[in-house]
Protein backbone atom coordinates (compact mmCIF):
# COMPACT_ATOMS: atom_id res chain seq x y z
CA UNK A 1 0.00 0.00 0.00
CA UNK A 2 1.54 3.28 -0.86
CA UNK A 3 1.82 5.96 1.59
CA UNK A 4 1.25 9.16 0.07
CA UNK A 5 2.65 12.29 1.54
CA UNK A 6 1.69 15.13 -0.56
CA UNK A 7 -1.14 15.69 -3.79
CA UNK A 8 -0.66 18.93 -5.98
CA UNK A 9 -4.56 19.61 -6.11
CA UNK A 10 -3.43 22.80 -7.99
CA UNK A 11 -2.50 20.88 -10.86
CA UNK A 12 -6.12 18.97 -11.45
CA UNK A 13 -7.45 22.32 -11.20
CA UNK A 14 -5.02 24.32 -13.65
CA UNK A 15 -4.10 21.03 -16.41
CA UNK A 16 -6.04 18.64 -18.64
CA UNK A 17 -4.05 15.26 -17.29
CA UNK A 18 -3.27 13.45 -20.26
CA UNK A 19 -0.87 10.77 -19.13
CA UNK A 20 1.00 10.14 -15.52
CA UNK A 21 3.51 7.63 -15.02
CA UNK A 22 5.64 6.83 -11.74
CA UNK A 23 9.12 8.03 -11.25
CA UNK A 24 11.81 7.89 -8.65
CA UNK A 25 13.16 11.35 -7.28
CA UNK A 26 16.96 11.73 -6.16
CA UNK A 27 17.14 13.23 -2.55
CA UNK A 28 19.91 13.50 0.17
CA UNK A 29 18.76 11.57 3.23
CA UNK A 30 17.73 14.24 5.50
CA UNK A 31 15.62 15.50 2.35
CA UNK A 32 13.83 11.81 2.67
CA UNK A 33 12.99 12.28 6.56
CA UNK A 34 11.72 15.54 5.73
CA UNK A 35 9.42 14.01 3.04
CA UNK A 36 8.18 11.26 5.80
CA UNK A 37 7.04 14.39 8.05
CA UNK A 38 5.17 15.89 5.19
CA UNK A 39 7.06 18.79 4.85
CA UNK A 40 7.19 18.85 1.06
CA UNK A 41 5.21 21.53 -1.54
CA UNK A 42 4.30 20.63 -4.77
CA UNK A 43 2.11 23.96 -5.66
CA UNK A 44 3.75 25.74 -8.36
CA UNK A 45 6.33 22.78 -9.41
CA UNK A 46 6.78 21.73 -12.74
CA UNK A 47 9.53 19.23 -14.72
CA UNK A 48 11.71 19.65 -17.63
CA UNK A 49 13.94 17.39 -19.82
CA UNK A 50 17.30 19.06 -20.48
CA UNK A 51 20.48 16.86 -21.74
CA UNK A 52 18.06 13.74 -21.51
CA UNK A 53 17.39 14.29 -17.66
CA UNK A 54 14.39 14.85 -16.26
CA UNK A 55 14.84 18.41 -13.38
CA UNK A 56 12.06 18.79 -10.75
CA UNK A 57 11.55 22.72 -10.67
CA UNK A 58 10.22 25.21 -7.69
CA UNK A 59 9.17 21.96 -5.55
CA UNK A 60 9.96 22.64 -1.62
CA UNK A 61 11.09 20.45 0.92
CA UNK A 62 11.36 21.76 4.11
CA UNK A 63 15.11 21.38 6.02
CA UNK A 64 14.90 18.95 8.84
CA UNK A 65 15.69 20.20 12.15
CA UNK A 66 17.61 17.26 13.28
CA UNK A 67 20.18 17.31 10.44
CA UNK A 68 22.21 20.53 11.60
CA UNK A 69 24.83 21.20 9.03
CA UNK A 70 23.61 18.35 6.73
CA UNK A 71 20.39 20.27 5.20
CA UNK A 72 20.46 21.59 1.83
CA UNK A 73 18.94 24.39 0.25
CA UNK A 74 14.83 23.48 0.34
CA UNK A 75 14.51 24.81 -2.76
CA UNK A 76 17.19 23.38 -5.11
CA UNK A 77 16.25 20.96 -8.07
CA UNK A 78 16.21 17.63 -7.74
CA UNK A 79 16.70 15.18 -10.60
CA UNK A 80 13.51 13.10 -11.41
CA UNK A 81 14.70 9.10 -12.09
CA UNK A 82 13.18 7.79 -15.55
CA UNK A 83 14.56 5.19 -18.18
CA UNK A 84 16.21 5.85 -21.08
CA UNK A 85 12.95 5.02 -23.21
CA UNK A 86 10.45 6.79 -21.13
CA UNK A 87 12.95 10.27 -21.13
CA UNK A 88 12.66 9.77 -25.41
CA UNK A 89 9.12 8.90 -24.98
CA UNK A 90 8.57 12.17 -23.32
CA UNK A 91 10.71 14.53 -24.98
CA UNK A 92 8.73 13.45 -28.30
CA UNK A 93 5.56 14.34 -26.71
CA UNK A 94 6.88 17.71 -25.03
CA UNK A 95 7.92 18.25 -28.24
CA UNK A 96 4.02 19.35 -29.51
CA UNK A 97 3.10 22.56 -28.43
CA UNK A 98 1.40 23.10 -24.73
CA UNK A 99 2.58 20.34 -23.34
CA UNK A 100 3.68 20.48 -19.92
CA UNK A 101 5.02 17.99 -17.36
CA UNK A 102 3.69 18.78 -13.71
CA UNK A 103 3.99 16.73 -10.44
CA UNK A 104 0.74 14.94 -9.34
CA UNK A 105 1.60 13.31 -5.90
CA UNK A 106 4.72 12.28 -3.72
CA UNK A 107 4.36 9.00 -1.89
CA UNK A 108 6.48 6.04 -0.24
CA UNK A 109 6.12 2.60 -2.07
CA UNK A 110 6.24 -0.84 -0.49
CA UNK A 111 9.74 -0.86 -0.38
CA UNK A 112 9.84 2.85 0.99
CA UNK A 113 11.28 4.73 -1.37
CA UNK A 114 10.33 8.10 -2.41
CA UNK A 115 8.03 8.16 -5.61
CA UNK A 116 6.71 10.82 -7.86
CA UNK A 117 3.61 10.80 -10.24
CA UNK A 118 4.38 12.94 -12.83
CA UNK A 119 1.57 13.89 -15.81
CA UNK A 120 1.55 15.05 -19.21
CA UNK A 121 -0.55 17.61 -19.56
CA UNK A 122 -2.02 20.40 -21.42
CA UNK A 123 -3.07 23.83 -19.76
CA UNK A 124 -6.79 24.63 -19.13
CA UNK A 125 -8.42 27.79 -20.57
CA UNK A 126 -10.27 30.18 -18.09
CA UNK A 127 -13.32 29.32 -19.53
CA UNK A 128 -12.75 25.71 -18.92
CA UNK A 129 -12.59 26.07 -15.69
CA UNK A 130 -15.16 28.14 -15.18
CA UNK A 131 -17.32 25.64 -16.84
CA UNK A 132 -16.14 23.16 -14.41
CA UNK A 133 -17.09 24.98 -11.36
CA UNK A 134 -20.61 25.71 -12.82
CA UNK A 135 -20.74 21.73 -13.11
CA UNK A 136 -20.28 20.92 -9.92
CA UNK A 137 -22.49 24.11 -8.06
CA UNK A 138 -25.24 22.26 -10.90
CA UNK A 139 -24.51 18.70 -9.36
CA UNK A 140 -24.54 19.91 -5.83
CA UNK A 141 -28.04 21.95 -6.35
CA UNK A 142 -29.34 18.12 -7.82
CA UNK A 143 -28.35 16.99 -4.51
CA UNK A 144 -29.87 19.01 -2.30
CA UNK A 145 -33.40 19.13 -4.47
CA UNK A 146 -33.12 15.59 -4.83
CA UNK A 147 -32.27 14.80 -1.00
CA UNK A 148 -34.89 17.79 -0.12
CA UNK A 149 -38.05 15.40 -1.89
CA UNK A 150 -36.90 12.19 -0.33
CA UNK A 151 -37.41 13.93 3.79
CA UNK A 152 -41.28 13.90 4.32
Amino acid sequence: MNKIVATNRKAYRDYTILETLECGIELKGSEVKSIRQGKINLEDSFARVENNQVILYNSYIGPYEQASYLNVDPHRLRRLLLHKSQIDRLLGKLKARGFTLVPLKVYFNERGFAKIELALCKGKKLYDRREIIKRKEDELKMRRILKSRRKP
